[in-house]
């Protein structure tokens, strides 16, 4: 009797998560974001080297994107109108269904320090792909904001004239240069960093794949 008892009051194992855990909307958009980023990187140092920011600094020819300035400028425009009509059904979509709200916030400094200790020291839960460490919200946000900098920045470079205001907010055409090379930089090492965490936790790539957690197994 008293064993069934303590059987009866003991709470039940966790049931492991299931259903979509990113809507075919945000698997779509993720990756055609993704692919436009990369394409308008590679293209965009070998635009940089036909004229340097920095003398004596260039990009091997093996890491760029289109051979020459005039086909690197074409992969780079192609790329940045896939990355401007695709990133706003993204913003669209995430604002207008609350997702923004769920997934990004609230975030505080404190738990940004805190999940990245704990992330430091092997500590960090990855059980439920579903919930969003503070690490992966401020990362997220910080990419999001960064590729708006790209595109404000590209537009003050590419339309100057016709944007004079842009190119001023930005500091002039030369600063606009300088920011957009930055912008670009901090979007490298978001992809670097994103790469490493999937290596960590690969379950996170297939939930982007197939919209689903892999079922736990006892």
């Amino acid at each position: 009797m008293h064993t069934s008892r303590l059987h009866a009051n003991a709470a039940p194992p966790a049931a492991p998560v299931r259903g979509a855990i990113h809507p075919a909307w945000v698997r779509v958009t993720h990756w055609l974001n993704a692919l436009a980023a990369i394409i308008m990187m590679l293209s965009g140092w070998r635009i940089y080297d036909a004229s340097p920011i920095f003398p004596g600094f260039v990009f091997p020819p093996s890491l760029t994107l289109g051979g020459w300035l005039g086909g690197a400028l074409q992969w780079h425009f192609a790329a940045m109108w896939l990355l401007v009509f695709n990133g706003l059904v993204y913003l669209t979509l995430n604002l207008a269904g609350g997702r923004f709200w769920h997934k990004f916030l609230p975030l505080s400094p404190r738990a940004i320090v805190s999940d990245l200790a704990a992330a430091l020291t092997g500590k960090l839960s990855h059980a439920d792909l579903r919930q969003y460490n503070a690490v992966q919200k401020f990362a997220y946000l910080f990419v999001i904001c960064d590729l708006i900098v790209l595109v404000l920045s590209g537009l003050a470079i590419w339309k100057s004239v016709q944007f004079p205001l842009l190119r001023e907010l930005m500091g002039g055409y030369d600063t606009a240069r300088i920011v957009h090379f930055t912008a670009m930089s901090l979007m490298a090492a978001f992809i670097v960093v994103h790469v490493v965490m999937v290596a960590l936790v690969p379950r996170s790539l297939l939930t982007m794949l197939r919209g689903r957690q892999g079922e736990s197994r006892s």
